[in-house]
């Protein structure tokens, strides 16, 4: 700060060095005149410009220093006060801009709100004839068409699911309530819901719950247990994905292993950006989004996600659980 203030009072400064070295070459040239005594004068003029410096330094600084620290919460009252004309203009115009920000910035969540809230409300209308779907798909007797028919409903269901947390993962931790949660249920509820996937890959799944209970959001778990599921289904063929549950350092943990394609070591850092999709396997219909809204579903649960792969061998996930006690604070507990 005391740089730039400088900087701001340059013309000054050179001006008075321009004239002192006036009152010099003039004490110079004109010899009646004493030179040691207009340099001595000169020198306490120099020390009074330096006292009257410092001294205005502080008062003059002391609003943009507030300024350059206050917090860009944008809330107009937090401001410094201002107490040079200057400064009134310099307020009034932050003021201004800030009630500016403020009106734009509330519209703006006003119209994404009534948007999410738009498309929430299509998608559960758009449930209501895929149930009927459902139910219309039961009664076919072709086992193959309806195999087909049924993969292809649930890629539609899975694409609106996501959607929906999608959606809704902006206020997750106002969506949050932590209870006891049964895996051996749930995941049955989830391996069921991809049954005809899987018998269309030729996919099966070994169970192995060392640990049955957990302590999390049973929708948001869900939605993250669905995706890396989907996921491993998705890029397996003909083997048989193993889940298993252990404890390990007072930490639960869910592992969820395949034996499909695997991920490239390349993508291993990128796998949970948003957007991203494998730079192997070009997959036109992935979105990129899946493990994105995982990784950002698990950080509220303080649920950590790690990756194991070897490519063309397969890919492990492994949930680690907080234990009970760090779980202290979080809603519903």
């Amino acid at each position: 700060m005391i740089r730039i203030y400088l900087r701001d009072k340059a013309s000054w400064i050179g001006m008075f060095v321009l004239l002192s070295c006036l009152l010099l070459l003039v004490a110079y040239v004109d010899t009646t005149i004493p030179f040691t005594s207009i340099f001595y004068l000169l020198l306490l003029f120099w020390l009074l410009l330096l006292i009257f410096l410092f001294l205005r330094y502080h008062r003059e600084t002391r609003y943009y220093r507030g300024i350059k620290n206050w917090e860009k919460s944008m809330d107009a009252s937090t401001l410094p006060e201002p107490d040079r004309p200057y400064e009134y203009i310099v307020h009034e115009s932050l003021q201004e801009q800030v009630r500016f920000l403020n009106r734009t910035s509330a519209d703006r969540l006003e119209a994404m709100e009534q948007e999410k809230d738009e498309l929430l409300s299509w998608i559960h209308e758009v449930k209501t004839p895929l149930t009927a779907m459902q139910l219309i798909m039961e009664r076919i007797e072709d086992m193959t068409l309806k195999q087909q028919l049924t993969y292809e409903w649930l890629r539609v269901h899975m694409l609106l699911d996501t959607q929906i947390h999608q959606k809704r993962i902006t206020f997750i931790e106002n969506d949050l309530f932590i209870e006891e949660i049964h895996l051996p249920e749930v995941i049955s509820q989830e391996i069921r819901s991809l049954r005809s996937w899987c018998m269309q890959k030729g996919i099966g799944f070994e169970i192995d719950l060392k640990e049955t209970m957990v302590l999390s959001d049973t929708k948001w778990f869900t939605f993250i247990l669905r995706q890396l599921l989907s996921n491993a289904v998705k890029y397996s063929e003909n083997s048989d994905i193993h889940i298993m549950s252990e404890m390990k350092d007072g930490h639960i943990r869910i592992h969820i292993q395949d034996n499909g394609i695997g991920i490239d070591a390349k993508d291993m850092p990128r796998i949970f950006e948003r957007g991203f999709t494998s730079t192997v396997q070009h997959d036109k219909a992935a979105t990129g989004m899946g493990l994105y809204l995982t990784k950002k579903a698990a950080k509220p649960l303080r649920i950590n996600i790690d990756v194991a792969s070897d490519p063309g061998k397969g890919t492990c996930f492994t949930l680690t659980f907080p234990k009970r006690n760090e779980m202290v604070g979080m809603t519903g507990v």
